[in-house]
């Protein structure tokens, strides 16, 4: 896939994760794609796609209207397989708090998959909402 293509795909990929429209998103990881959360904090660590599948599942079902991402589109970047992404989230959950955080992604594409995604967030901000 050429950078442009392997833009796209991440473009696709956060319009139906905000969406939610989880069956396309899983349907863009490799079966052996791994979902790093930096940090730690209840929701830092390395995932399986299944493991992803189940947070995802578990986040969503927490949050009214879902949980939307939302890339900058100054802030793509890509080389070779990788593509740098920094994005903003918003989402309001159930419990009456406000999900706004930060982010930078670090998607590697191969195949037309993405075989690794590495999330680095405000660890401070998902304590405070997730505890």
């Amino acid at each position: 896939m050429s950078i442009e293509d392997n833009k796209a795909l991440v473009t696709r990929f956060w319009q139906a994760f905000s969406a939610s429209k989880f069956d396309d998103v899983l349907a863009m990881l490799a079966d052996d794609a791994t979902w790093w959360v930096a940090g730690k904090t209840k929701l830092s660590a390395t995932y399986t796609k299944a493991q992803f599948a189940e947070l995802v599942k578990g986040i969503a079902e927490q949050a009214d209207g879902g949980l939307s991402v939302t890339p900058n589109p100054g802030g793509l970047c890509a080389e070779g397989d990788r593509v740098s992404v920094e994005a903003k989230s918003y989402g309001k959950f159930k419990n009456g708090k406000v999900y706004q955080n930060e982010y930078h992604f670090m998607m590697v594409i191969r195949g037309g998959k993405f075989v690794s995604i590495r999330e680095y967030l405000d660890t401070e901000h998902v304590t405070e909402t997730f505890g």
